[in-house]
């Protein structure tokens, strides 16, 4: 097989109409093409379910550390790299991206601080996070004034929730959200030099918070994450201050970036499929549908598009002979499209039988190591959202709707809502 169809010839993942609409794109690379090579990218895109979970299940012939590594900062590591050595503290890897058996132990550390008791204690607190927020919403909507679904309410919960969790006082949001665009954009792909140059500033800046909050927690240890990252043992001993920092670093971006992308999405079902919203509504004292719902949400809008592994050795993939070293792209949003899994992909349906099967968050040893979190909060923000405001409408035209420029993460930049108040 070729490097794939003439339909796709000269089509790339980076193109703004496929980054705004990517179904056919997906469509046709599953028919035509499933490992496809992306001459714009210098990547493989690998589209169906079944070659995606091959990929996840296998970490040593796909590694998430090397195809990390040669995304991140594509084309400007090394200037990138001195300059955190220099003004931001030091470049620390992403540890939770390394491979097996190294990020065995760091996984096992993780785990302790996202227990299921860790994330249920958190509910409460989240519920009166929401309902600020949405109070806030309805007081800066008064009589019919246009409010921002993202900027005004999901990304400003998101980052509240990070903070109670890691037990900072309230950052602002312009700042979380500057910093999760900086961190983000070194595996998007997308930045020039003057781009990375100012990204760069922002996570030295990033980074000098963190280690202040980390030395802080050193001498006087607190009943927060942070505190249970810096003290953390377990019988290979303790976090190394590097690793540490990364991990800190990956929770506040992974954990606001991805739920508020995925809440964005919430609302953004909300107010273009009056169906969904009224199903919602239906079911809103049922907890198990509403767990269905937040399950289906992920399906067919996971926050996460796309992320890099490469190979270890030459292998064979859906048909396709990969060489040493092939820098790999997942398309889960395309995995959780695909027709022979799920029925009428595109239709929001609460009846399916496989529901669960879905690879929002990935699948095997570098699963989301925060999914009980964001499932918790998507579900408690569907559940009070629907409670309280009726008649969600988009203020734009659906074409309207852009998207942060990266193929890792799908961001609705701006969502312009109206509603009605509930209660």
């Amino acid at each position: 097989m070729g490097h794939g169809s003439a339909s796709l010839a000269g089509v790339s993942m980076t193109d703004p109409q496929v980054m705004a609409a990517p179904g056919p794109f997906y469509q046709a690379l599953r028919k035509d093409s499933p490992v496809h090579y992306d001459a714009k990218l210098n990547m493989w895109l690998v589209s169906r379910y079944d070659d995606i979970v091959t990929v996840l299940r296998d970490p040593l012939t796909y590694s998430d550390k090397h195809g990390y590594a040669a995304q991140y900062a594509s084309g400007f590591f090394e200037e990138f790299k001195q300059i955190l050595e220099r003004d931001g503290g030091g470049f620390f890897p992403d540890v939770i991206k390394d491979d097996p058996p190294a990020h065995t132990r760091v996984r096992r550390l993780m785990d302790k601080a996202f227990t299921a008791h860790r994330v249920a204690t958190l509910e409460p607190q989240i519920t009166a996070l929401v309902n600020k927020l949405i109070d806030q919403l309805v007081a800066k909507a008064g009589d019919g004034q246009v409010v921002d679904g993202v900027n005004d309410f999901a990304i400003p919960l998101t980052i509240a929730v990070i903070c109670e969790q890691l037990g900072f006082g309230q950052l602002s949001a312009d700042k979380v959200k500057a910093w999760s665009q900086a961190v983000t954009a070194q595996i998007g792909r997308m930045q020039n030099r003057e781009q990375m140059l100012a990204n760069a500033a922002q996570i030295c800046d990033l980074q000098n918070f963190i280690i202040a909050e980390m030395r802080a927690r050193e001498a006087q240890p607190r009943e927060d994450m942070v505190s249970d990252l810096v003290h953390a043992q377990t019988e290979d001993g303790k976090l190394e201050f590097g690793e540490a920092v990364s991990l800190v670093r990956a929770m506040i971006i992974a954990g606001n970036d991805t739920t508020a992308s995925a809440i964005g999405n919430l609302i953004y079902v909300l107010a273009t499929q009056p169906e969904v919203a009224k199903t919602l509504q239906e079911s809103v004292d049922d907890d198990r549908l509403l767990n269905r719902f937040v399950e289906e949400l992920l399906r067919i809008e996971p926050p996460v598009r796309a992320l890099a592994k490469m190979t270890t050795k030459e292998v064979e993939l859906g048909g396709q002979k990969l060489p040493e070293h092939a820098h790999v792209m997942v398309l889960y949003a395309s995995g959780n499209d695909d027709e022979t899994q799920f029925e009428c992909p595109r239709n929001f349906d609460l009846n399916r039988t496989n529901l669960g099967k879905h690879v929002a968050f990935g699948v095997g040893v570098h699963r989301c190591i925060g999914a009980s979190l964001s499932r918790m909060e998507i579900k408690v923000v569907a559940r009070e959202v629907v409670r309280r405001l009726g008649d969600i409408k988009l203020a734009i035209p659906v074409d309207q709707i852009t998207y942060a420029p990266t193929v890792a993460v799908r961001t609705i930049e701006r969502l312009p809502i109206t509603f009605t108040r509930r209660g």
